[in-house]
């Protein structure tokens, strides 16, 4: 994976670090972490991801997921991020830049999720500011973009503390959980974007 830097509010070699989180890549050692988690979370996110195949969470499809990751990452198109409690090490979600656009661009969409232990905490608040100042000083973004369905509450209130603003709505916009579903679309602009001190 790429190495990861940000600024504030301390600096690392390999992971964005919050108050209270650390953002790095995933790694193999995660795979039973990772698959316990989502498994013992899984009537929290279905209702809001793409639908899971058999083997989901197999130790074989998080290898195969860690090196398409590691391809994304090293074409500059998706970066894929661990969320971690610092004071434990406990996996407690993911986030993912994905849809990198270079040139006259400069955006990419961000998606992410977390553990249903770990929900409403503000650990994802924390995790997401911190990729936001790593997308607009590390890797030069202009433009992050988020979409959530209508009835994900939970999610739009996420964006709005994290700066991003309401600017459309799309209709079947993403497949859930094997149906088509409209989704609210967001953004955040790096010359607006503020990270709290």
């Amino acid at each position: 994976m790429s190495v990861l830097r940000t600024q504030r509010p301390e600096r690392d070699e390999s992971h964005l670090l919050g108050a209270d989180v650390r953002v790095r890549p995933p790694e193999a050692r995660d795979w039973q972490a990772w698959a316990e988690l989502r498994t013992s979370s899984r009537d929290f996110l279905v209702p809001w991801e793409p639908a899971w195949s058999s083997d989901a969470h197999s130790r074989a499809a998080y290898r195969r997921r860690l090196r398409r990751q590691q391809r994304d990452a090293n074409d500059d198109i998706c970066y894929s991020y661990f969320l971690v409690r610092r004071s434990d090490d406990a996996l407690m979600g993911g986030i993912t830049l994905s849809n990198i656009q270079r040139g006259v661009a400069q955006c990419c969409s961000v998606g992410y999720w977390i553990g249903e232990p770990y929900a409403r905490d503000g650990h994802m608040t924390e995790g997401l500011k911190c990729v936001l100042g790593h997308c607009f000083s590390s890797l030069g973004l202009h433009r992050v973009e988020a979409a959530c369905m209508p009835n994900n509450q939970a999610s739009q209130a996420l964006l709005r503390r994290c700066g991003f603003r309401r600017e459309g709505y799309a209709r079947k916009y993403l497949k859930i959980n094997g149906t088509w579903r409209d989704h609210l679309l967001f953004a955040v602009i790096g010359d607006e974007w503020r990270r709290p001190d």
